[in-house]
């Protein structure tokens, strides 16, 4: 018999990893709107209506699932993840129907921005963390709060800590359109990459080698500042270069929320991912990716 996989914020990613393990699970979709039921059935998933904004909702999620992949972002303000808080409770409460059964594995899809800023610095899992803004934050209290409950449950629980995530659907094929400006050669900043495949390939294989209480890196291969990321995509799709100006300049014309990730330079170990994982790469630099992305656009 199949085991039960509780899939928790089915966007984009989810609807990646269902189908590529629908072989071997019973997929479970926890769906806050009606309106996108079909659209989980589609790919494999067998929704289930709950909003992690309302606890009363999830009460139905105690002892269904032996596995829970947790993708859904905190709320949008606050230091704390109310969401992941409500979550751990739901799935910790006792039923009449399977008593108090936990899932044995719970994988959470987190952010490399827990780091903050590391000056471009070449980093594994055991760098400290120094979050610089909320939306960081609310992340880092999601962590806390898994790896406290996993250590109190004896559940295996492990983290994901993801990078700028691409595809042939989430390039910034608008920003460049629109002119909007990268920073300086001496400003700009290191970022990293994973193709969305690459990630729903990476669930599948920490879903199954994961150990507990660990945390991996999802990044690629490729070392690019964040200017030179805009220009490659720039090439590949014809579009001018953005202008580049100074940090100074930045800060008057950027939105906050831009500009927050263009001040963190940081450059993420994957090591931990291929060794314990066993992840061989799709595409292990963002110029395969982006040329395989372009060839689906063509």
């Amino acid at each position: 018999m199949k085991k039960t996989l509780l899939i928790v914020g089915c966007g984009d990613i989810a609807q990646r990893v269902a189908p590529l393990l629908q072989k071997y699970y019973r997929i479970i979709g926890l769906c806050r709107n009606v309106e996108n039921l079909g659209q989980l059935q589609s790919h494999g998933i067998i929704p289930i209506l709950g909003d992690l904004d309302n606890p009363k909702s999830l009460e139905k999620l105690a002892g269904i699932a032996q596995r829970v992949l947790h993708l859904a972002p905190p709320p949008n303000h606050g230091l704390r993840d109310r969401r992941t808080k409500h979550l751990l409770s739901a799935l910790s409460k006792r039923t009449k129907k399977h008593g108090s059964i936990l899932p044995h594995r719970l994988l959470y899809i987190s952010t490399s921005g827990v780091y903050g800023n590391c000056d471009g610095a070449l980093i594994d899992e055991t760098y400290p963390v120094h979050p610089e803004n909320d939306r960081a934050l609310r992340r880092l209290d999601a962590e806390k709060n898994i790896r406290d409950w996993g250590r109190r449950n004896r559940v295996a629980v492990s983290i994901l800590r993801v990078p700028g995530i691409y595809a042939a659907d989430r390039l910034p094929l608008k920003r460049l359109r629109e002119g909007h400006p990268a920073l300086s050669a001496t400003d700009d900043s290191y970022t990293n990459h994973i193709h969305a495949d690459d990630l729903a390939r990476i669930i599948c294989a920490a879903l199954q080698f994961a150990k507990p209480n660990r945390i991996y890196h999802t990044s690629d291969d490729s070392h690019l500042k964040m200017g030179d990321y805009f220009d490659l995509v720039a090439d590949y799709f014809d579009y001018p270069h953005p202008p580049r100006i100074t940090r100074e300049e930045a800060k008057q014309c950027i939105s906050p929320i831009m500009f927050s990730f263009m001040k963190e330079s940081r450059r993420l170990k994957n090591t931990r991912m291929k060794k314990e994982l066993h992840v061989q790469l799709l595409y292990p630099t963002v110029h395969q990716g982006i040329e395989a992305a372009k060839a689906a656009k063509q």
